[in-house]
């Protein structure tokens, strides 16, 4: 099958990846991609926010499938748009997609569905705002009701921080603060059928120690040592089945990557939050561990079939990835400097480690930073102290004037 690819970042360029692993993937194209992204997949131009250009694009490539990577183009509609021109695409409508777009929207689903989540107040003037920092306490939860790239939620005991972060949001959902570690765990769903990845970790902090402002992510790692063997089960039965039945009862299906953030809390598991799409960082180590062909599943996920697919293959292997992000980040980021050493990597790491693309593009014949998180290192190994291992060899390599980078991902799992 022709599968055409939506996004730029790491996440596309892992999907893009397993994409072109899949032997039954025969054109692989991807827009707008990025520097890495052009080494599997051939890349156009197209902007990923309209949803009529996007179908235009689809239909000239005739693609059998379209896959959105990124929560803004879905919210904007572009699979509505991609679906009303007949071609199949993996990615919710743009009211299903409102789970992520809108916490609110998403508290009132987990009501509905008796899905467990953190008790919570939805805020739109400082009286509100008042009460409920007053009703929780310390630490404070302050999340802005819409798509933030990963950065529109603050958790601080500094009562004036969270007021001035609920002050710069048209609207707040302020909950209360969720003890334990937290988890991510991704299905795969035609709106009928939910198919659970396997769960995986990521590290928010910019910094060692979980210390630092909040990111889109710095590294993750899975499987998860640490973890019940019956959590994806119950999540599945508790939260992923309830939440995918209730947007059906709704009249609006949702179909395409619902992806759970949980904590394991002292009194069980609690969504903190939805996403409709696969996360970054944490879709890079899910992927490396899939054996499955990718493209049949996600078709199947299209097309509303997926009950009738086999059961996924994964590997035992553990995977780590490691996140380079350019100086600053996640302030505004230095951009526009050389990245050095990724042919060592392909050279010398392959194919236990690798380098997954973020903010990159080509420029006079060499790689440079575009954006705040520039790569994701990525590696395997028959645990996560391998993998670990494998990871930051393969980052000795690389070269980024002034970049930054976690050196504790996994660290404590691997020493599980």
């Amino acid at each position: 099958m022709k599968v055409l690819v939506i996004g730029s970042g790491a996440r596309e360029h892992a999907l893009c990846r397993s994409l072109s692993l899949d032997p039954d993937v025969t054109a692989l194209y991807c827009a707008p991609g990025n520097a890495g992204i052009a080494e599997v997949a051939e890349l156009h131009q197209v902007d990923a926010l309209d949803g009529k250009a996007v179908a235009a694009l689809a239909g000239e490539l005739e693609a059998d499938l379209v896959v959105v990577g990124p929560e803004a183009p879905l919210v904007a509609g572009v699979a509505d748009a991609v679906r009303e021109a007949g071609i199949p695409v993996f990615g919710p409508s743009r009211e299903a997609a409102l789970l992520e777009g809108s916490k609110a929207f998403a508290k009132d689903v987990m009501a509905a569905a008796g899905v467990p989540t953190a008790r919570s107040y939805v805020c739109t003037t400082p009286e509100e705002v008042a009460v409920a920092l007053d009703a929780f306490g310390a630490p404070y939860v302050v999340k802005d009701d819409g798509l933030a790239a990963g950065k529109g939620v603050v958790v601080t005991s500094d009562a004036e921080a969270a007021r001035a972060h609920a002050a710069a949001c048209e609207r707040v959902v302020i909950e209360e603060f969720l003890d334990g570690p937290e988890v991510s765990l991704f299905a795969i769903t035609d709106g009928v059928s939910v198919v659970p990845l396997q769960p995986a970790q990521d590290f928010k902090r910019a910094l060692d120690g979980d210390e630092g402002p909040n990111t889109g992510g710095m590294g993750a790692y899975s499987p998860l040592p640490w973890a019940d063997p019956k959590l994806v089960d119950d999540v599945l039965r508790t939260v992923l089945q309830p939440t995918v039945d209730e947007m059906r009862r709704r009249g609006t299906p949702f179909s395409g990557l619902l992806y759970a953030g949980l904590a394991i809390t002292s009194r069980g598991v609690r969504v903190i939050e939805f996403n409709a799409r696969f996360g970054d960082p944490e879709t890079q180590v899910v992927l490396a561990r899939l054996k499955t062909p990718l493209a049949g599943v996600l078709l199947a996920a299209a097309n509303g079939t997926l009950g009738h697919l086999e059961p996924l293959r994964w590997s035992d292997d553990a995977a780590v990835t490691v996140v380079v992000a350019s100086h600053n980040y996640p302030g505004i980021p230095r951009t526009g400097d050389p990245i050095t050493g990724l042919d060592e990597v392909a050279e010398q790491d392959a194919p236990h480690a690798y380098v997954l693309h973020a903010g990159t593009r080509s420029e006079g014949g060499e790689t440079v930073s575009a954006g705040g998180r520039v790569l994701s290192v990525t590696a395997v190994g028959e645990d996560l102290a391998k993998a670990r291992e494998r990871a930051y060899r393969a980052l000795t390599r690389i070269g980024l004037d002034g970049s930054q980078h976690r050196t504790d991902i996994a660290a404590r799992a691997a020493e599980a």
